[in-house]
């Protein structure tokens, strides 16, 4: 689908976004998909690792390890979330995510992202904690409390998840279908929607694009 080019609104619903993140022939997609490969493999095996052996010893049933299993989890399923579609596309001449698929990507991203943020900040408290207050360490972080601290990372995540989305896909993309990344981060997707022409028409669907 080739690029829209800037105009006026019309009904045309916008079905597809074209990933523009590598260029390139035949050879330098197969090697970027044999190393993108290799860095899935790799990250699903270290993180499953990590998962496993935390989860089998009992020596490392502590707060510290609890949220370092949960960091393995996170980090696991960000990387599911955007290599299976990049190594799809290094195979595919036609590069593209459905609106659908793309807005799905978008929130997976986003929920991974701000919960990692929210945990690393709760590790860091946990660290403070048995630094400083290692007599209260036992009681403040006791199970129920690292199961609570994970519950409000997750919720957080979700929380802010949902609503960048949902702002971002009910503004209209009206630039071009086609995102400068090899999957739908947040800041390239946002590059699609004019600033000035969203102050105009916030009430337009993102599913509605422009053409020329």
């Amino acid at each position: 689908m080739p690029p829209h080019g800037n105009g006026n609104l019309s009904g045309k619903p916008l079905q597809e976004f074209v990933l523009e993140g590598f260029q390139g022939g035949l050879q330098t997609q197969a090697l970027l998909f044999a190393l993108f490969l290799a860095l899935y493999l790799a990250a699903v095996l270290g993180n499953l690792t990590m998962i496993v052996v935390i989860t089998l010893d009992a020596r490392l049933h502590s707060p510290m390890y609890f949220f370092l299993k949960n960091l393995s989890f996170l980090d696991l399923c960000y990387s599911s979330v955007i290599y299976p579609k990049a190594l799809a596309n290094f195979l595919s001449s036609a590069k593209v995510i459905s609106f659908g698929g793309c807005a799905s990507q978008f929130f997976l991203i986003s929920l991974m992202i701000t919960t990692e943020g929210f945990l690393l900040a709760v590790m860091a408290y946990d660290r403070f904690l048995a630094i400083c207050s290692p007599l209260h360490y036992p009681i403040t972080m006791c199970p129920m409390a690292c199961a609570r601290f994970m519950l409000g990372c997750y919720g957080g995540g979700c929380l802010n998840a949902i609503l960048q989305t949902s702002f971002t896909f009910s503004l209209p993309f009206c630039s071009s279908n086609h995102i400068n990344h090899f999957f739908c981060d947040v800041p390239p997707t946002g590059l699609l929607v004019p600033y000035t022409l969203c102050m105009l028409l916030p009430h337009r669907s993102s599913q509605y694009t422009c053409t020329a």
